[in-house]
């Protein structure tokens, strides 16, 4: 049978594995202890008659414990959930300690009234950012530190390395055959480079090329001029073979002033074709035809 002033007479006086001493006081770290001072009326082991508030994941419970379990210790504690709300939380209280004693029921509602504040509190600071400090690896920082340092040498050497190749290459040191120790990648982009230059300059040249029109016709207007007086010409030989034909005896002296006047012309004629003929710039083909007339006596020259 339990008997809980032996109990508490031990536990004072000997030894309590739940008992923490220090200068302010002694205190219980007992999970169910009420107010967590060790003392009589709050020791969960020395009272057969006991209630507490404990939380489970959020979550207010109602502890009771009564001599007429003391005998069964899985079931020596009833558990009874609390509501959320605070004032349904007292009036659950309220209703399973009707018969407890007066003081034990303050205690509870002061144990409720705590962790209902300190779990506001949480909550608001869940809500709350909040700056976090966290410390930096020492070595990682260094090994990090001295790679960018290998990295950047080893950047700078292969840009040293391939302005040197280009240098080289372009006073023509190197030939096919003779590269035999040196990096063959940076060699090979060298090399692409080199090819691609050639066919950018090209494409610059093609792309400069314009197309004008030539003062051809020009040059056309003139051989149709040329054309029209050799024209004119024969016309009027053609004329004056027709007069001669008539026999008209009244304007002989105007014919021969007229056949001298149409001789001077033709032979300047002829002079300017044999001129335009073997003139290396005019681009057109002329053909240069003679006519022999037996009634004039004389040769006369036309273009076609």
């Amino acid at each position: 049978m339990q008997h809980d002033e032996v109990i508490w007479q031990v536990i004072r006086h000997n030894h309590c594995s739940f008992m923490a001493k220090i200068t302010t006081g002694n205190f219980c770290r007992n999970p169910y202890s009420i107010t967590g001072i060790c003392n009589r009326s709050s020791c969960p082991l020395a009272n057969s008659r006991y209630a507490t508030i404990r939380e489970d994941n959020g979550v207010f419970y109602l502890y009771m414990k009564t001599i007429e379990r003391a005998h069964m210790p899985k079931d020596l504690w009833e558990r009874v959930k609390l509501p959320r709300n605070y004032e349904q939380a007292l009036e659950v209280i309220d209703k399973n300690l009707m018969y407890w004693p007066k003081i034990l029921i303050h205690k509870i509602k002061q144990r409720l009234t705590k962790m209902t504040q300190m779990r506001i509190r949480m909550r608001k600071l869940a809500l709350k950012t909040r700056e976090k400090i966290t410390t930096l690896p020492r070595k990682e920082v260094k090994r990090e530190a001295r790679r960018e340092e290998k990295a950047e040498k080893a950047a700078v050497l292969e840009k040293s390395i391939e302005k040197e190749l280009l240098t080289r290459l372009k006073e023509g040191l190197y030939k096919q055959d003779d590269i035999i120790n040196y990096p063959f990648e940076e060699y090979d982009k060298i090399i692409e480079m080199e090819k691609r230059q050639p066919a950018e300059e090209e494409d610059e040249m093609e792309e400069e090329i314009e197309y004008v029109e030539g003062p051809y016709d020009e040059l056309e207007e003139e051989d149709d001029i040329e054309d029209f007086g050799a024209y004119a010409i024969d016309e009027s030989q053609g004329n004056d073979s027709d007069d001669e034909n008539d026999g008209s005896a009244e304007d002989e002296e105007t014919k021969a002033r007229d056949q001298r006047k149409a001789k001077r012309k033709s032979t300047l004629a002829s002079k300017k074709l044999e001129k335009d003929g073997l003139d290396p710039k005019s681009k057109k083909t002329r053909v240069l035809v003679e006519v022999e007339r037996d009634d004039a006596g004389e040769r006369q020259r036309a273009v076609l």
